[in-house]
């Protein structure tokens, strides 16, 4: 597949506002080759997924795309749907983040894969022999429907279901952001062990670096519509020609040691049609000049494969140094305490005997797959869910629960009213707390780095990043004993991520830190406790459990953690 000078706009904007306005993706030159696996990199709003759906001819309504997009040599782009027909499916497929996005519910799996086949043999056989090629060997599962199966088994089947056609090319669009690190892991070898096995090609859209410069051969880095730099994976890796890549590179938390310094970019990713005729990413760079702002910089070759927009020799960023050991609290100075905690939910035991401790002021992170027990056990704690034997005893039992314990989960819309302002969201909250010591909004949008005027705002005119912010000021609003995070970083940016978590450092106090992630568990945890199965199979302090793991399991889990070359 090539695709050549490809923009996307939105034909309302350009209707209502003349040529160029609407702009999201700006003149995109990508191939991918047969076998080759390349990756498409950046922020949220670079136009990474719409870059997908266009070499698809899958793009929403009210979108036109201009350019190319061909197939040995024979353009697609602004065929009718009947041409796109005859390749969708067959020649390429496209593989995304929500397998509840391409499997219908009332199908069963088996039915989605016999359909994919386009009456070509699709017995109950061959159904079987797609399903064991993506690793299911179990029979049943070609009889169940997407709900009664596991996160990591809907995307083997979503996987089996795109593959079904035999397409010349897999676009996998986040595929493996929603699920935990080793079935992460069993995907992503799955595809690289089909795709060697055909010879396909694979167009792999993340937001992912570990993931991106592990898998792929090259990547290529969009930022505000376009592609700023793009190479061969291990060279781009090695020695970023960009200031963008390096300072998504910076921001990629350590697996391997605990940073004294999580450093994310400032700012945010601006529209294509804003920085049309100038450097796109001058705004945010430490190394802009006037020239900059003056032109915008082409992509120029650096070497065999290796191109870059930038005017200048990137300097290469200082070696961060690695956080000393953290102070252990106070021996008894306890804000927590689970003993025991059983819960099942019919015959499956999601927490079968849970004993922890969070110690005053302490992170204590908790790691484990899907199906371990992790939010179960949160839930419990914050009585959302009622264990069937055990005991959860927090420091203050005359206070009620809520301003005991708060939670930031993974999705901030979860806990945010979109029809109310920052403001009236932080004020009712802040209501609940004790009128001692209460902060006010101002003091709370402080608290989490955020300008007193986004108090006038709502939910949908933040980025993601603010949103999560908004969530935690909500949170600390009745200045709770214990702050739990279920996944608070799992859906941001590798930018975004850093400046969350840095400001969870800084906020401090008592927290159970719930992830899959453990390269961001290193850096925020005092003590580790690793689940598997409801049960916990290890725990200690984080450097100790994470450099010399005592659990097979443990071990497992981070043997998945990808690695940046």
């Amino acid at each position: 597949m090539r695709i050549s000078a490809l923009r996307v706009s939105s034909e309302r904007a350009r209707t209502a506002t003349g040529a160029g306005a609407g702009l999201i993706v700006d003149g995109v030159d990508l191939e991918v080759s047969p076998g080759e696996t390349v990756g498409l990199v950046g922020e949220s709003g670079s136009g990474k997924s719409l870059t997908a759906r266009a070499a698809a001819g899958l793009l929403p309504k009210g979108l036109r795309a201009e350019g190319s997009v061909a197939f040995d040599g024979r353009e697609f782009l602004g065929a009718r749907e009947r041409t796109w027909r005859s390749v969708r499916g067959t020649r390429v497929s496209l593989l995304m983040q929500d397998p509840f996005a391409m499997l219908n519910p009332l199908r069963t799996a088996g039915a989605h894969i016999a359909e994919s086949l386009r009456g070509r043999a699709s017995s109950p056989a061959e159904v079987a022999r797609r399903l064991a090629e993506v690793g299911i060997d179990d029979p049943g599962v070609a009889g169940r429907h997407p709900f009664q199966l596991s996160g990591g088994m809907r995307q083997r089947v979503a996987l089996a279901a795109a593959l079904a056609g035999d397409p010349e090319l897999l676009i996998a669009d986040e595929p493996t952001t929603a699920l935990d690190a080793t079935t992460q892991h069993d995907i992503l070898m799955l595809i690289k062990s089909v795709q060697a096995a055909r010879g396909m090609g694979v167009l792999l859209i993340t937001h992912d670096l570990r993931v991106a410069f592990e898998l792929c051969d090259r990547v290529a880095v969009m930022y505000a519509g376009r592609v700023v730099e793009q190479g061969p994976a291990a060279e781009l890796a090695k020695s970023p020609a960009h200031p963008y890549t390096a300072g998504l590179l910076a921001a990629v938390p350590a697996a391997d040691r605990r940073l004294a310094r999580l450093s994310g970019i400032r700012g945010s990713v601006p529209t294509a049609a804003e920085v049309a005729d100038t450097c796109a990413f001058a705004a945010r760079c430490d190394q802009a000049t006037h020239a900059c702002e003056e032109e915008r910089p082409p992509l120029r070759e650096l070497g065999p494969g290796r191109r870059t927009a930038c005017l200048h020799e990137v300097r290469p960023r200082a070696r961060v140094e690695e956080a000393a050991p953290p102070e252990r609290p106070a021996a008894g100075a306890e804000v927590l305490r689970v003993t025991d905690l059983r819960k099942r939910y019919g015959a499956h035991v999601a927490l079968g005997g849970v004993s922890l401790h969070v110690g005053r002021g302490e992170t204590v992170g908790v790691v484990g797959g899907s199906g371990s027990g992790k939010t179960t056990l949160a839930r419990c704690v914050l009585g959302l869910a009622t264990p069937d034997s055990g005991t959860i005893a927090l420091a203050d039992a005359v206070r009620p629960r809520h301003r005991l314990v708060q939670c930031v989960f993974q999705d901030p819309s979860t806990s945010l009213n979109p029809a109310m302002t920052v403001g009236a969201a932080l004020a009712e909250a802040a209501a609940q707390g004790q009128k001692e010591g209460r902060l006010d909004v101002r003091d709370l949008l402080e608290l989490v780095g955020l300008p007193a005027a986004y108090a006038g705002r709502r939910p949908a005119g933040l980025s993601g990043g603010e949103r999560q912010r908004v969530a935690i000021a909500r949170a600390l609003s009745v200045r709770p004993e214990l702050l739990i995070c279920d996944e608070p970083v799992a859906s941001l940016d590798v930018s975004v991520q850093a400046h969350v978590l840095e400001l969870l450092r800084e906020v401090g106090g008592s927290m159970l830190f719930i992830t899959h992630d453990l390269a961001v568990v290193r850096q925020l945890a005092d003590r580790l406790v690793v689940l598997s199965r409801g049960e916990v199979v290890e725990s200690g302090g984080t450097a100790e459990v994470l450099d010399s793991p005592a659990h097979d399991y443990t071990r497992r889990l981070l043997a998945s953690v990808p690695a940046i070359p």
